[in-house]
């Protein structure tokens, strides 16, 4: 009888052990995202040494009490652009471009464009495999002109996707910030 119960504690023992495999594929890691206030886009024209800032800040993140600033841009003039992301809700305040540019292979800045506005924009930099980020970027303007430009910071997006800098559907990801500007060039 001893042995009829060793026999039987010992199948469930195997049993249970089996039943825990250690090939299980382990849950994907949760990647929040950022949490940026502040978006600053500064504007330095070639050969100059002044920047233009861009400033968007929504500290309570609904949009009600957003601050918004843009300077007017030159027409037929290149522009060397850094953009800095910050989290003003935290103390001290958090530079959460760091986090953009150590993670650079989950982010990328897309620039778009509205009607009317005649700019053009170029990567200057790109993450380890060779697609670009847009922290550091160049801007032309042409001629005179008005409209919109937006910048959005897309999180685990298709890279390669977006690669040409056009922001499709297929580009995928979630959106960290996304901040449009009233842009007027002047002659």
């Amino acid at each position: 009888m001893k042995t009829i119960k060793l026999l039987s504690l010992s199948l469930l023992a195997v049993l249970a052990f089996s039943a825990c495999s250690d090939d299980d594929d382990a849950p994907a890691p949760v990647l929040e995202q950022e949490e940026i206030t502040t978006l600053n886009v500064f504007l330095t024209p070639e050969g100059g040494t002044e920047s233009l800032v861009f400033s968007f800040t929504d500290l309570d993140g609904d949009g009600s009490n957003a601050q918004i600033s843009a300077e007017n841009l030159e027409a037929n003039t290149t522009y060397t652009g850094r953009m800095e992301f910050l989290n003003e809700n935290e103390e001290p305040v958090e530079d959460v471009t760091e986090e953009v540019l150590e993670e650079d292979d989950e982010h990328q800045v897309f620039f778009i464009a509205g009607t009317g506005l005649n700019v053009n924009t170029e990567y200057l930099d790109a993450d380890g495999d060779g697609n670009p980020i847009g922290v550091e970027f160049r801007l032309v303007t042409g001629e005179a002109s008005s409209g919109d430009l937006t910048f959005i910071l897309i999180h685990d997006g298709d890279k390669e996707a977006g690669s040409n800098g056009v922001l499709t559907p297929e580009v995928g990801g979630d959106t960290d910030i996304e901040v449009t500007f009233e842009v007027t060039i002047v002659e």
